[in-house]
């Protein structure tokens, strides 16, 4: 498993010397949201370099931005943006180095962000904010990307800032990034595509054993530091993996438009010559789809699967699946799906915030609970303990509504933004997190919430 993230590293990186580019007047970003902007540059009439610090890291990150051609020209005009990730041991500059993407988003009305998920080329953090030992801390790669990088993209671009402007895409690493995300977040993207991703790490077994290989070699190979360093022990924060797991956490990507390229580690047309390392790599990634894929489709959920055969783990295949893929992200943008009618989605968090609803849970261990259904008529809760739910705005401020649970009717009154806050019980919380030996099953308790118009 060192030899294969060794491997990954080997294929995905390659020589990323660039020419020099005569320095430029700032561009004069903006700091916020977490992060300082300590260099930037345009490096030709489209493509700007940038180096920002943050708490969240422990040393600065790059980002390569993509604008539109003539974005300049309309100061009023906003643009879609794709959120685009290397691989494990690349760079920010990877994209537009080896992957084509200034020439496959040429003419595009498209903002192209592409961020560090490694510092400095190390193995990187599969975007979660690690463990540590149990001590948290840096690196925190989900907070970065997510609570950093999108809001400051918002507040220094003209973009579309909202579900319906934003889609996610990665390779290999990147393209467990850009599922976990989503599936983490599904109303802040409407697109999530993973070339020769990673999508299954923690819900098939034999995923989740070869996952774990591979992430630990990485941590230790790579990044130089303790095995389990980025989500935990298994045998004691099994759910920290779930909860970033794709496949595990596949239910709240429908509704997304989803899409997967791979190939199967044979050599394919765009190899040139044997690539070993590339073929055995693909190779895992190959049967990594299948997993989710399978997964997907017994839930019911569409997605676009080019399971093209014959192909290995290289920049001309992860180039060829973005031109082939552009359009259809391009049609997203013009044609949005629409967000959910009811809202069903499941986390481990003890407080989230999903489509407007917002679920607050008093217990005393870390384990998954799920907000199913949920729209003006009501919704069902899962999880142990007590709840507090405070709907989307879909009432009539000031309105009375009769709020029924377990068979008794309550009355509420929605606040000015047309909300209702209802307090849920579950059942008594579980005394240990789930997954771990102790739970012995942990215990979940469904309760059903329905709404009706209460008169005046």
């Amino acid at each position: 498993m060192l030899v294969l993230a060794g491997l990954t590293a080997s294929v995905t990186t390659a020589s990323v010397a660039t020419a020099s580019v005569p320095a430029t007047p700032p561009l004069a970003l903006h700091n916020g949201h977490g992060l300082e902007v300590t260099a930037e540059s345009q490096l030709d009439p489209r493509l700007l370099s940038v180096t920002v610090s943050t708490a969240a890291l422990p040393g600065p990150a790059n980002v390569r931005i993509l604008l539109p051609t003539g974005y300049a020209a309309d100061p009023t005009r906003r643009y879609p943006v794709l959120y685009l990730f290397d691989g494990t041991s690349g760079h920010a500059s990877d994209w537009t180095t080896f992957g084509e993407a200034e020439q496959t988003t040429a003419e595009l009305p498209l903002i192209v962000v592409m961020p560090d998920i490694t510092l400095n080329g190390n193995g990187g953090g599969w975007c979660t904010n690690w463990v540590n030992d149990g001590k948290g801390g840096q690196p925190e790669w989900e907070t970065f990307h997510i609570d950093q990088l999108i809001p400051w993209v918002d507040q220094n671009f003209r973009t579309v800032a909202s579900r319906d402007g934003r889609a996610i895409a990665g390779l290999s690493q990147g393209g467990f990034c850009s599922m976990s995300y989503a599936a983490q977040f599904p109303d802040m993207f409407i697109t999530a595509l993973a070339y020769s991703g990673a999508p299954d790490i923690a819900y098939d077994p034999v995923a989740e054993v070869g996952a774990m290989a591979i992430i630990n070699a990485t941590e230790v190979g790579l990044d130089r530091v303790p095995p389990d360093s980025m989500f935990g022990p298994p045998a004691t924060d099994q759910i920290n993996w779930a909860a970033h797991d794709p496949t595990t956490l596949a239910n709240n990507l429908r509704g997304l438009n989803l899409m997967m390229y791979n190939g199967n580690g044979l050599p394919g047309p765009l190899d040139s010559s044997p690539n070993l390392e590339g073929s055995l790599i693909e190779g895992a990634v190959n049967v990594d789809n299948i997993y989710f894929h399978d997964r997907l489709v017994a839930l019911g959920i569409p997605s676009y699967w080019d399971d093209y055969g014959p192909g290995t783990h290289s920049w001309p295949y992860w180039a060829r699946d973005l031109k082939e893929s552009i359009g259809a992200i391009m049609n997203d943008f013009a044609h949005p799906p629409a967000g959910p009618a009811a809202v069903t989605y499941t986390s481990a968090d003890p407080q989230y915030s999903i489509f407007g609803w917002q679920v607050g849970i008093d217990r005393k261990a870390e384990e998954f609970s799920t907000l199913e259904n949920a729209d003006a008529q009501g919704f069902t809760l899962a999880g142990s303990g007590a709840a507090v739910v405070e709907t989307a705005p879909l009432f009539v401020p000031g309105g009375h509504y009769t709020v029924t649970i377990r068979s008794v009717a309550l009355s509420a009154t929605a606040n000015s933004a047309g909300r209702l806050t209802i307090i849920v019980p579950l059942g008594p919380p579980n005394d240990y997190q789930e997954y771990t030996a102790l739970a012995g099953g942990t215990k979940i308790y469904t309760t059903s919430v329905a709404i009706s118009d209460g008169g005046s």
